[in-house]
């Protein structure tokens, strides 16, 4: 008694019922070629992962049970598994089909419905209320969904009455930094408490501001990982079952090609493959092939191009800059030394001229002039009118460079550098902008950054001698603070207590409160942390709570 299965990570589309129901035929030919009896394919992979309010509409529902009839009509090759949207009379579930022998054999349910962070399954799902183990060649397989094996104590009751040898879980799991080990973790105490092997078998690719990561997992029956897939790439992972003794022993395939207990990547390099593989997606998957960043010499718009270059090769990039009086030499030649390296296209647009002139037509109203913000943020905007006419003129995506630092205090410029279609590091604290630039030049080995756009102090050059500590703590005492109180919800009392000046503590937060509106009308950007602006923080813009500071009253 034994079966071989096959666990396939994929980059489906949300919607893209037709190709998604393709590309899982095409994986099942492949794995057929192995011998595969079951091919296992991730948590909603027919009509891709989040497809959010498309699960309102009746018509989106029908659809995608057609294109899962489709799919297993005469379909006479390996047991296919695969998630999909289900409805039910007036109930929706995030199901797993069985298809075998042509016909749909079994549907599980998703029991376990998250509803934190990112995820909004009981807005939508109703869940499921029967286990499903199904049997192939004497070995019994316990179907579960993702969420199902994350809470062993539910997991424990629901599989009670159940006689099962191993357990099979999709998903769709996004990535952050450091998620990999807790996943890990989670597998192989599942496969350690049951004293059974678990396949698990997760998503990849971009959608929106998630990135899926792959690295589909065994754990055999004393919780020991025996196989990963790749990272943030498509892969199969064979693994073969055998009954012994009554007993189910899980064993690479020699199909396998991906290394059993695999190193993890070291999380700058994961990052970097997470910001490359959602930028690649979110533009490709909606229709652009060519994008264009503003190039300032400075260090965000440097990373934010290698990143673009590496997903989408260096042809299909278009580096602007966009240079006023107050930007020096140094930064103007590193935009351009930049271009070279990377080999992306360039173009210099100088703005003194439209600068002058807006603030000539400006001038006729009492009060304007050239010393304050408003004049500082004119050029931002008249460089975000430059890069978003180009973008009309010649079809190519704006991405725009503001990184999470600056855009949780509102460092930024509405209508200017915010304007654009997908904002790459908006998730990327300063301090790891450094991080991964060293990251990417270590890779290269040679220079693609220029190494004084990373040496040089950070600065907006917007006037003369501007630096960003002029408007903001520096940058490694402010991620750090700015990481307490978005990450991880701590109090004001808490981040004083921890050393850190109660007036910069009191002015972070004030300025990151004040933010929302900007952050609203800021374009999507890729997540790597465990909480990003967006979905997993979901504040109130007019909002007039205001967090206790308790030593500040003795001022």
């Amino acid at each position: 008694m034994a079966i071989r299965i096959a666990l396939v990570q994929c980059n489906v589309a949300v919607g893209d019922l037709t190709g998604n129901a393709a590309m899982i035929r095409s994986n099942a030919a492949a794995a057929l070629t192995e011998v595969a009896d079951i091919v296992v394919f991730p948590e909603m992979c027919l009509c891709g992962y989040p497809p959010e309010d498309l699960l309102l509409r009746p018509r989106f529902l029908e659809d995608t049970r057609r294109a899962l009839d489709q799919l297993a009509d005469g379909w006479e090759g390996p047991v296919l598994m695969a998630g999909f949207a289900e409805q039910q009379g007036k109930n929706v579930y995030n199901s797993l089909a069985v298809i075998q022998g042509g016909r749909i054999a079994a549907v599980y349910r998703k029991m376990l419905l998250p509803n934190y962070g990112v995820f909004d399954e009981k807005r939508y799902f109703t869940p499921g209320y029967e286990p499903i183990v199904f049997e192939l060649n004497g070995v019994r397989l316990a179907l579960t969904i993702c969420e199902d094996i994350w809470n062993l104590d539910w997991l424990t009751r629901f599989l009670k009455e159940c006689r099962f040898d191993a357990i099979i879980n999709i998903s769709a799991s996004p990535f952050h930094s450091g998620k990999s080990p807790q996943r890990q973790a989670i597998i192989g105490q599942c496969a350690a408490h049951f004293r059974k092997p678990v396949l698990y078998c997760n998503l990849i690719g971009g959608q929106d501001e998630l990135v899926f990561d792959g690295r589909s997992l065994v754990a055999d029956h004393s919780g020991t990982i025996i196989a990963s897939g790749k990272a943030f790439q498509n892969d199969i992972v064979y693994a073969d079952i055998t009954m012994q003794n009554q007993s189910a022993i899980v064993c690479l395939s020699k199909s396998t090609e991906s290394a059993p207990a695999k190193e993890e990547l070291e999380p700058v390099a994961e990052v970097y493959q997470a910001l490359v593989l959602g930028t690649r997606d979110y533009v490709r998957k909606n229709g652009f092939s060519k994008v264009m960043i503003g190039l300032s010499g400075g260090i965000d718009s440097a990373l934010t191009a290698a990143i673009a270059a590496d997903a989408l090769g260096p042809d299909n990039v278009l580096g602007i800059t966009m240079p006023s009086r107050f930007n020096s030499t140094d930064t103007q030649d590193d935009a351009r030394k930049l271009a070279e390296n990377l080999g992306i296209q360039f173009h210099s647009l100088p703005i003194e001229s439209i600068l002058k002139e807006f603030s000539g037509v400006l001038s006729a109203v009492p009060g304007w002039n050239e010393k304050g913000l408003a004049y500082e943020n004119l050029q931002a905007r008249i460089r975000g009118c430059l890069m978003m006419s180009l973008s009309n003129q010649f079809g190519c995506m704006v991405l725009t460079t503001g990184n999470k630092s600056e855009t949780a205090v509102g460092y930024c410029t509405l209508y200017g550098d915010t304007a654009g279609g997908f904002a790459v590091i908006k998730d990327v604290p300063k301090t790891l902008v450094y991080q991964l630039s060293d990251y990417v030049n270590r890779v290269a080995q040679k220079q693609r950054i220029p190494q004084s756009t990373i040496d040089r102090i950070p600065t907006a050059e917007l006037r003369t001698n501007q630096k960003d500590s002029d408007s903001l703590p520096e940058y490694d005492i402010l991620d750090v603070i700015l990481q307490g109180y978005i990450e991880r919800d701590k109090s004001p009392s808490e981040l004083i207590a921890e050393g850190f000046p109660p007036r910069t503590v009191e002015r972070v937060f004030r300025l990151v409160d004040l933010a929302e509106y900007k952050r609203r009308q800021c374009p999507p950007g890729v997540k790597i942390t465990p909480r990003a602006f967006g979905k997993d923080r979901r504040m109130p813009i007019t909002n007039r709570y205001k967090p206790d500071f308790p030593e500040m009253h003795e001022r």
